[in-house]
């Protein structure tokens, strides 16, 4: 992929970079090499991007393009937006405070080149600066706000209030030779990570690594990159801390436990919001991983589940009465079996229940179907792939259980294949499947008095090789890689329609 600076004049970059081709808005914009040329990254360095200006329709015309440019017009119009600004203000709230405290002024200004700051004191605020609002060189401003606190440090606080752009040829003397340092490292480090990529027609990241119990083992990621490989594509494990790189890439799959409080989400969000293909993709992510939402959803849809009561402190004495005892008391976010109880009496749900409350408003508590397996449908793009039924744990009435030093203990996990699977549990899980998106979702199910019932639809559902690939084997994966291939492809071409 070929890198460019993009400056309203090639003198407002005096500087060569191995590999990177500086030019002029006017050339990018008029000349056929650039627009004809089928990948790039660009870094739009012009000194304004207000709208129908050069700099705006540099990057307008880079995705036009199908080219990546940094910043985007999403990008753009973030920073010209008060609501995102104040948003962003809470979220890096407490860094703001934590760097800002010594300041003893009203007002602070911080300069970002490429996510650094001179002072490396203010390296992290630049840094989350640099990933809310990506773009090469950016200035941040500051107010103190005063408040009616016994002192300055506890009766106020300072917050974020406007963004914007450094162009290249508005870089202070004294900021040039640190600026251009900052470009050079992140273009070099840019440059080792794509250096070790094969010249594929797509690049896609698998995050994965950062969990205690991922959704894959290790072989099972070896053979999905082989299959993306076999597809054209190049795929490669990232880590939490490649935050920064996704925008080099095509698509991301997301193998690591997901929440809505995570770095998992921020990945999804800005994945989905540079362009890539997204496994799982953020709205899935808010609609699996809440447990309230799914009860809401399934019974709007008419899928059948557990008899269910949505709890509050006020209703708890309803479940003695509609659903009796032994009963499952579930946490909204849990995951991996946490979070979730079987209580058996009155006294135990009290007891229960106030703990579960300190974490959240609401809970769910469902009547108990004992059975010796739930059935996992695994559904892609609204197929289904794979079907399992996963065992209970050795004398435990979920499939796993945590032992007192802390390990996960599984039960056993059988193959079928789909033409074996009871008709019954394949519709419910595909309708469930369907209600949440077109993503990757393993559906939970129990039968019982042939009947099936969801239990819960999972946005990262386990894919282990020996286990959920024990009918297709490697043509699992390649399903997978067919999907994110397709689906990269397609978006490539409306992007350039």
């Amino acid at each position: 992929m070929q890198t460019l600076i993009v400056v309203d004049k090639p003198s407002d970059w005096p500087l060569d970079l191995p590999d990177v081709l500086v030019v002029s808005a006017r050339d990018y914009l008029s000349q056929p090499l650039f627009r004809d040329m089928p990948r790039a990254k660009v870094f739009n360095l012009c000194k304004c991007y207000k709208y129908q200006s050069t700099g705006y329709y540099v990057s307008l015309l880079a995705e036009a393009r199908g080219h990546d440019p940094l910043p985007s017009v999403s990008t753009m119009q973030d920073m010209k937006s008060q609501a995102v600004i104040r948003l962003a203000s809470g979220d890096l709230q407490r860094q703001i405070e934590k760097d800002l405290a010594p300041i003893r002024s009203d007002s602070f200004v911080l300069s970002v080149y490429f996510g650094r700051n001179l002072a490396k004191r203010y390296d992290r605020l630049a840094g989350q600066l640099f990933e809310y609002f990506k773009a090469p060189f950016l200035r941040a401003y500051f107010v103190w706000h005063q408040g009616t606190g016994a002192n300055t440090a506890q009766g106020g606080n300072w917050a974020l209030v406007n963004v914007g752009p450094i162009a290249a040829a508005a870089v202070p003397e004294e900021h040039r030779l640190f600026a251009i340092k900052a470009a050079t490292d992140y273009l070099a480090g840019r440059k080792q990570k794509v250096s070790r990529r094969s010249e594929k027609r797509f690049d896609l990241a698998i995050l994965y690594g950062g969990d205690e119990t991922p959704p894959s083992n290790e072989r099972a990621i070896e053979k999905f990159i082989k299959a993306a490989d076999r597809r054209g594509m190049h795929a490669e494990v990232i880590r939490k801390e490649d935050f920064k790189h996704l925008p080099e890439f095509d698509g991301l799959w997301i193998r690591e436990t997901t929440s809505v409080n995570h770095h998992t989400y921020k990945f999804a969000q800005r994945g989905e919001a540079e362009g890539l293909v997204v496994i799982d993709d953020p709205e899935s992510i808010v609609r699996c991983t809440n447990k309230v939402y799914l009860t809401e959803l399934m019974e709007h849809q008419r899928i059948r589940i557990p008899r269910t009561l949505i709890l509050s402190r006020a209703n708890l004495s309803h479940v003695a009465r509609d659903l009796g005892f032994p009963c499952i008391l579930k946490q909204p976010d849990s995951s991996f079996s946490q979070g979730v109880l079987k209580v058996v009496d009155e006294g135990m749900l009290r007891i229960v229940a106030d703990t579960l409350f300190e974490k959240s408003e609401l809970l769910l508590a469902q009547e108990y179907i004992p059975t010796s397996y739930d059935w996992r449908i695994g559904i892609i793009d609204r197929k289904p792939v794979y079907a399992c039924k996963y065992h209970m744990a050795h004398k435990h009435w979920q499939i796993t259980k945590k032992t007192r030093g802390g390990k996960f203990l599984g039960g056993r996990v059988e193959s079928f294949a789909l033409g074996t699977v009871p008709e019954e549990v394949l519709t419910t899980a595909l309708r469930a499947a369907n209600a949440i998106g077109n993503g990757l979702y393993g559906v939970d199910l129990k039968e019982h008095n042939d009947l099936a019932y969801v239990m819960e639809v999972n946005d990262n559902p386990n894919i282990d090789a020996g286990y959920e690939d024990g009918i297709l084997k490697d043509e699992l994966y390649d399903i997978i890689a067919d999907v994110f291939s397709t689906r990269i492809e397609s978006r490539k071409q409306r992007k350039t329609a």
